[in-house]
């Protein structure tokens, strides 16, 4: 009896209870292979290079800080309407996702901080790894932004994401300073052009005005009118408003002969054309206005960037963690292999 219990037992099948005593007749060898899968991550851990994260937050501009953009345009008429503030934050916003801000930033000062020389080669991997280091997020309900870093040394995360806003903000500034000297420009060469034709106009009315008189001239002379005609009461105003007209001549030679050599002799008609020392003020204040970038401001910064105390990466903690559940799952593994192979072998020996 005792020969058959011993044949059932090496002819039962392997069976849950048998992996957990075999795995526990082992569990040295699973606290070895655990200890040593823990070890290489702790390593990988301590060894990596960590990478620290900066984080900016942007904000929309006041209307206070970009009153000088609008100095000369609170009439609001043609080009020069009003500057807004969500127009200035759009123009920011633009710059801070354009594809020339980044690569301005890559060429000025991601390549300068770098130590060792970059090959034409390894060109395409820095820049693929400068962008996955810039990342900008913009909140279109709230209209601001965030700029985010990763770098190894934490300062320098802080002072990249600064100057990265900074150089956004630079940018704007000078698209909207050439903006502003346009429309000034424009509106300046408008109003010229307007005093120019009102010039042009005062001459040729003036050209008409001889004419009429030279002709008007030759009439009183034809009939020997010297002197304007005394006229009676009832008539006066009547022969007066035509003497502007066909009744022209009746001023007689001598007036006209006089206003003829005054109008030949005028050196200028600036005075007789209306509102012509107005618009020459408003040209040359458009001439001269001028805007300096320290005079506004493009966007306000939320806060100060604090210097990253703890990396982002590598977690360590983390690491450590995965090692152990790797470890047990890689050692149980393996002492589940070698036990399954001891009674694969028990059974071939029966």
């Amino acid at each position: 009896m005792r020969n058959d219990l011993e044949r059932f037992k090496q002819e039962r099948e392997f069976d849950i209870f048998d992996l957990t005593e075999g795995v526990w007749r082992q569990r040295w060898l699973v606290l070895v292979v655990t200890a040593v899968v823990v070890a290489v991550f702790a390593i990988y851990a301590i060894a990596v290079t960590p990478v620290y994260q900066a984080k900016l937050n942007v904000q929309p501009p006041l209307d206070s800080d970009i009153n000088q953009l609008n100095v000369g345009r609170s009439d609001g008429k043609g080009l020069l309407v009003p500057i807004t503030a969500k127009f200035v934050n759009d123009v920011y916003l633009r710059n801070l996702q354009s594809n020339v801000l980044r690569q301005m930033f890559y060429k000025r000062v991601y390549l300068a901080s770098l130590v060792e020389n970059v090959d034409g080669e390894s060109q395409a991997g820095l820049y693929a790894k400068f962008n996955a280091q810039f990342l900008v997020g913009i909140n279109q309900s709230e209209r601001y932004a965030t700029v985010t870093v990763l770098a190894e040394d934490p300062k320098q995360a802080a002072d990249w994401a600064v100057r990265y806003a900074e150089m956004a903000g630079e940018q704007s500034k000078k698209e909207l300073m050439e903006r502003v000297a346009s429309d000034f420009k424009v509106e300046a060469d408008n109003i010229q052009q307007s005093i120019d034709s009102a010039r042009a106009k005062a001459k040729l009315e003036r050209d008409d005005r001889i004419a009429q008189l030279t002709e008007a001239l030759k009439i009183s002379r034809s009939i020997g009118l010297e002197k304007p005609p005394i006229i009676e009461n009832n008539l006066s105003s009547e022969v007066s408003a035509g003497m502007n007209g066909s009744l022209m001549y009746m001023r007689g030679s001598k007036a006209l002969e006089s206003e003829i050599q005054n109008l030949q002799t005028r050196s200028s008609d600036d005075p007789f054309v209306n509102n012509l020392r107005e618009r020459e003020e408003q040209v040359a204040v458009y001439r001269s206005l001028k805007v300096s970038p320290d005079q506004f401001s493009v966007y306000r910064q939320d806060g100060v960037v604090e210097i990253p105390e703890r990396p982002i990466k590598p977690r360590k903690a983390l690491l450590v963690a995965v090692g152990i559940f790797a470890g047990l799952f890689l050692g149980i593994f393996i002492a589940l292999v070698r036990e399954a192979w001891r009674f694969r072998q028990a059974r071939l020996r029966t």
